[in-house]
């Protein structure tokens, strides 16, 4: 299924780069509603019709039938629950999904880079394993039993910890950091991330509040893909030029830019079993302030802050 993001057969510039946006970055199913529910339902602590999650997927190319499927394993996996109200059926996170999710917006929304290492030390090295495949990248095997990583949030069950520091040698730390974690790759995701962002990067947009929200989703589909690989290790780690400032700056100016359009769009068109979804609520709030602070003290977020979006869809 193409992407259809026009409403009627008049020529729109807009829909034409975000259609041959979605050409060249097809979406997945399963992975789209994740970014739907991480994005729009869990911060409103609801349920999301499944009519509405189909009308939001079918523009971007994701037809009723994946969605239906993709939903189908998201319950079995146990991340969905169902209801049903009449003919409807609505959908929302399970208690554990919840949890998953509250950790995954921290580190899209509300980042915070690690103060400083801990050193781990675990008796069972398969303890050591389980921290750390579930840790996803953050701390890296030394040996066996020993791991390292950055002061960053609870310490992993079974753990003895070691606070560390580094001393006044900050070329060998970023050698270090290079040598433990893959941050050149890292680095060009977060590249590559800059580059989709800047077709997002169009004031029209904003006056649009159909257009904003599917920029908006976007936007955070692409963001996390990154986000969600990112050790956050201390700053003084960090390549000279880190990507990943540059990249998190515009992601939190731009999503801040779209975010009015979208939430009234949200609040005009998806329901759950209750009616229509509150425009704001004080997780939301909490999200634009956290990100207002990423995206620095300017009071006004303009689009201008990444590259235009002709120069990258010539």
């Amino acid at each position: 299924m193409q992407p259809n993001l026009r409403t009627d057969t008049v020529t729109d510039p807009i829909h034409d780069r975000l259609a041959e946006l979605l050409t060249h970055h097809p979406l997945r199913a399963g992975q789209f509603i994740v970014t739907i529910y991480g994005d729009v339902v869990a911060p409103r602590n609801d349920a999301l019709w499944i009519g509405d999650l189909i009308g939001l997927c079918a523009p971007l190319g994701i037809s009723e039938t994946l969605v239906r499927t993709a939903m189908s394993r998201l319950v079995a996996a146990g991340q969905m629950e169902g209801e049903r109200k009449g003919r409807r059926s609505y959908y929302r996170l399970t208690e554990a999904a919840n949890a998953e999710f509250l950790a995954a917006a921290q580190a899209i929304y509300a980042p915070r880079n690690g103060d400083g290492w801990r050193l781990l030390w675990f008796a069972d090295p398969s303890a050591a394993l389980q921290a750390i495949d579930a840790a996803q990248g953050r701390i890296v095997a030394l040996n066996a039993q020993f791991a390292l990583g950055p002061a960053r949030g609870a310490p992993p069950d079974g753990a003895l910890e070691f606070a560390a520091r580094a001393e006044d040698a900050p070329a060998l730390l970023r050698q270090m950091a290079r040598s433990l974690w893959p941050l050149e790759a890292l680095g060009h995701a977060y590249q590559q991330f800059l580059d989709q962002a800047a077709a997002l990067a169009d004031p029209a947009l904003a006056a649009r509040p159909d257009l904003a929200l599917t920029a908006r989703l976007l936007l955070v589909h692409w963001f996390r893909a990154v986000a969600l690989r990112d050790p956050m290790l201390p700053p003084d780690a960090l390549p000279e030029r880190w990507a990943g400032v540059q990249a998190r700056a515009g992601f939190a100016t731009l999503y801040l830019a779209l975010s009015k359009a979208a939430d009234s769009q949200i609040a005009a068109t998806l329901q759950d079993a209750r009616g229509p979804l509150p425009q704001l609520t004080p997780a939301l709030q909490a999200r634009y302030d956290a990100l207002t602070t990423q995206a620095g003290t300017q009071t006004e977020f303009h689009f201008n802050n990444l590259p235009k979006a002709s120069q990258q869809m010539r």
